[in-house]
């Protein structure tokens, strides 16, 4: 199969004038100087492609950083923003921190999430509580923080997984985390609507990040599962963000309370 085109340097300008909240924008660091980006990162740097000023938190300080200057080469506006998303003060201060300094914000797109625990018997009561509170309980906080500051008529994009479909991982809290991402986002649609701002989940399926690769590491059958994606290969972190964008756009004005999966069609077979 083809590889997966990178994106080429273009302006349709779906988010002009737009003022993004991403969180989760850095990429997690790796010794492979090859490694492709993160999901959150894409998300951020194609945003402001498309005419966006966009805020990048994430809770390392040198990856929000380095996301900013992506942002900058765009040549659009790029604030770091650093906190932990799982801690309400620090998740209410970073909208507060984006709002004050980009102005009133038209997105908001959270793309957090980490696995832990292998099986009922392996995963521990605390590893639960910890997957739990960052794949679920962060967008949970985002959205009661973020809600509030986001224009009327903006957009909220959570960032999921085909684990909240399936049985996808050996880690139960891992799944029931993105299981539960359905429910919040049908929530937050429903508390939106009367302002006219939607909310929406991707849901991607085998994506090659430096999370994704460490994920096959640790578990062959995830690289077996490469076999019977329909399109032949992963996906780009550049092909979750084109759907976040889209989702975030004019384009999908009516379009609230969805999941659009981006997975090759692995759990269309």
């Amino acid at each position: 199969m083809p590889e997966p085109r990178h994106p080429a340097p273009h302006q349709v300008g779906l988010l002009t004038g737009r003022k993004v909240l991403v969180i989760g924008a850095g990429t997690r660091p790796s010794d492979d100087p090859k490694a492709p980006v993160g999901n959150g990162r894409a998300v951020a740097v194609l945003a402001a492609r498309e005419g966006a000023s966009v805020a990048c938190a994430d809770i390392s300080a040198s990856a929000a950083a380095a996301t900013v200057a992506l942002v900058g080469e765009e040549g659009a506006r790029g604030l770091p923003v650093v906190g932990d998303a799982t801690d309400p003060s620090q998740s209410s201060a970073m909208v507060a921190e984006a709002h004050r300094e980009l102005g009133a914000l038209d997105a908001l797109v959270v793309n957090v999430g980490i696995g832990l625990g292998t099986g009922l018997a392996d995963t521990s009561p605390q590893q639960w509580e910890r997957v739990l509170s960052l794949n679920l309980s962060a967008p949970f906080l985002a959205a009661k923080y973020g809600l509030p500051a986001i224009a009327d008529g903006g957009s909220i994009v959570f960032v999921g997984s085909v684990a909240g479909l399936r049985a996808a991982t050996n880690s139960p809290a891992y799944d029931s985390s993105k299981a539960g991402l359905f429910g919040l986002t049908r929530h937050v649609a429903k508390e939106g609507a009367s302002r006219g701002i939607r909310a929406n989940l991707v849901v991607p399926g085998l994506i090659d990040t430096p999370m994704g690769r460490e994920a096959s590491a640790r578990r062959a059958s995830r690289s077996t599962s490469f076999t019977r994606i329909p399109l032949g290969r992963q996906g780009t972190a550049w092909e979750v963000a084109e759907a976040v964008t889209f989702l975030l756009s004019d384009r999908a004005s009516y379009i609230t309370g969805q999941s659009l999966v981006v997975d090759g069609g692995l759990n269309a077979v």
